[in-house]
């Protein structure tokens, strides 16, 4: 069957889909080469009125693509420029090669730990190839749109909501080569895919700042018991500093009192020795022992 296409190399191991390979030949019948011979002569005899029906003009971010008795005319698309039809038996269909881009409408999804969320995103996307995204598929733009859609739910739902809140770039990545992997056979190229937000319901928000809240103030709790500890460690290693100097306690009090100066207040410390107290201890010590023996035996 020479008519029959042949798989396209270069497409990940896979056939081409159906019209990816055109050939450069168009074959007509009997009467097909009758409509067109009759339709050059209408337009030679019609000259210069059929000019205008003839000439057409694509932008430079237009292609045309022309077919010819429900065929597409050898050679590709047409564009930027003049090109010409033929009336009666040319039409044409223009593309737009331009970067489109559109919202995907929130998705509400359960995600892998069972946490319910509405997800959106954006989709960047053009046209690479204006002949096969008009053979191949009916309407390119409006398929791509719910293919995102579609591939946002079903990468989002193996997603724990931590992945999704931390890890937006590594799954916009993943969703864009997976459109792309799609999209290819359509001639259309997605170029970005952009995860505008993650909205939770309002009970799982307060439930997640109460978690918050209380984890920041365990947090400041064991930093303040490891900074008494430390506090402690040294207030240790400065009294063992001192007590190898008996004159290093007697700085130190001339220290504080040169701190207490410089305020301007009248407040004067004082230090007074706890071993002068100790003698006066011992005695009411004595006198309580005494007290405790007389009533025992009385």
């Amino acid at each position: 069957m020479p008519n029959q296409p042949q798989p396209r190399k270069g497409t990940r191991g896979r056939a081409a889909p159906r019209f990816m390979e055109m050939s450069d030949k168009v074959d007509f019948t009997a009467c097909g080469w009758v409509l067109t011979i009759f339709s050059y002569i209408l337009a030679v005899l019609t000259l210069p009125i059929s000019i205008f029906l003839c000439v057409k003009v694509a932008q430079e971010y237009e292609r045309a693509v022309i077919f010819r008795l429900g065929r597409v005319k050898p050679g590709g698309a047409r564009g930027p420029g003049l090109f010409f039809v033929v009336p009666c038996i040319d039409s044409y269909k223009k593309i737009d090669l331009r970067t489109l881009s559109f919202e995907v409408p929130p998705q509400e999804l359960l995600s892998k730990d069972a946490v319910t969320v509405a997800v959106d995103a954006v989709v960047f996307f053009r046209i690479s190839n204006a002949t096969i995204s008009v053979i191949n598929i009916e309407d390119a733009a409006r398929s791509t749109k719910l293919l995102a859609q579609t591939t946002l739910r079903n990468i989002l739902g193996t997603k724990t909501l931590t992945e999704m809140l931390s890890d937006r770039d590594v799954i916009s990545l993943q969703m864009q080569a997976t459109l792309d992997e799609t999209t290819i056979p359509w001639g259309v190229k997605v170029e970005r895919v952009e995860m505008k937000d993650v909205r939770l319901p309002y009970q799982l928000q307060r439930a997640m700042a109460a978690e918050a809240e209380a984890t920041r103030e365990a947090m400041a709790k064991i930093i303040a018991a490891e900074g008494e500890q430390n506090a402690s460690m040294a207030l240790a290693e400065a009294a063992d500093v001192i007590s190898m100097s008996p004159c290093a306690i007697q700085l130190r009090y001339l220290q504080t009192l040169n701190s207490i100066s410089s305020e301007k207040n009248n407040t004067i410390v004082f230090p007074f020795p706890m071993e002068m107290m100790s003698r006066f201890i011992k005695n009411q010590k004595k006198h309580v022992m005494k007290r405790m023996s007389a009533l025992k035996y009385s």
